[in-house]
């Protein structure tokens, strides 16, 4: 992935961009906090497409910003087709591709005429952001293979610091609709809880294969432990973070602040899924 210095004239959603590419793949260190949750985030969501399909299976990374997923899955050999709402970006991605096979698709990835196409499709921190992340899975399910999958981040609500409320306790969510799709943390409506995956997978046409819980308070610098990782060596940094995965698990789903999950579209669910609801 081609390193790319930052220019005042550029757009301002690359100028926006740029600082989290420091952070996350230009070995920036000023917030640690940031990098290792970063990193054990991408980790994570990679060994589940790695373990789902080999190269060079199709995937389609939705709401994709800066294109680092993209990025990093074409250079592995993948065939990747980036998404996001924010057409300018494609450019940004552009400056910084180096090798593999990326097609770009700006827009809404509902709206551009995909069928039940891809191997994978790939939805990072992005479910959080919508007011119907059930009907948002159902559609990411939608644009993959019959016996494809779809791979999905997300923080945790069971994170005993959240004060997000949890999506199945709203039986009226469009009251949240004004507000999604907005960035970061800000933009977050609700967390979803690892107990509400099956079921939201199930509404999809989905089988839920894995789920992953990662990131504990330290990994991500929380609780004001910052200051730590400055001097911790990263071994011991990556041994707290195994140990916390390895909690019993209703200790782990109040510790741990993110989570990854596998799902499977089952052979069978075609002709049910293949038209998703708008």
């Amino acid at each position: 992935m081609r390193h790319v210095p930052f220019q005042e004239t550029w757009p301002e959603s690359w100028r926006y961009s740029h600082p989290y590419d420091r952070l996350e793949i230009w070995g920036d260190l000023h917030h640690l906090g940031y990098v290792y949750a970063y990193q054990e985030r991408r980790r994570h969501a990679l060994e589940l497409i790695r373990r789902a399909v080999a190269p060079p299976a199709r995937v389609l990374d939705v709401a994709a910003a800066q294109g680092n997923f993209s990025l990093a899955l074409a250079e592995e050999g993948y065939d990747v087709t980036w998404n996001d709402l924010r057409a300018e970006l494609a450019d940004y991605v552009r400056l910084k591709h180096e090798r593999g096979v990326v097609h770009f698709a700006p827009g809404n990835a509902f709206d551009l005429g995909f069928g039940a196409e891809f191997d994978v499709v790939l939805i990072t921190e992005v479910i959080e952001h919508v007011a119907h992340p059930d009907a948002f899975l159902r559609k990411a399910g939608g644009l993959a293979k019959p016996g494809g999958h779809v791979v999905m981040s997300t923080p945790n609500g069971r994170y005993f610091r959240n004060p997000l409320p949890r999506f199945s306790d709203f039986p009226d969510p469009s009251v949240f609709e004004s507000r999604q799709f907005k960035p970061d943390a800000d933009g977050h409506i609700f967390l979803l809880h690892p107990d509400e995956l099956e079921g939201l997978g199930a509404a999809a046409g989905l089988e839920l294969k894995e789920v992953r819980l990662y990131n504990n308070p330290l990994t991500g610098g929380c609780l004001r432990t910052e200051p730590l990782l400055k001097v911790l060596p990263r071994s011991w940094v990556m041994a707290a973070e195994a140990l916390s995965r390895g909690f019993p698990a209703p200790l782990r789903d109040r510790f741990c602040t993110g989570m990854a999950a596998l799902f499977r579209r089952p052979l069978e669910s075609s002709s049910r899924v293949s038209a998703p609801a708008s």
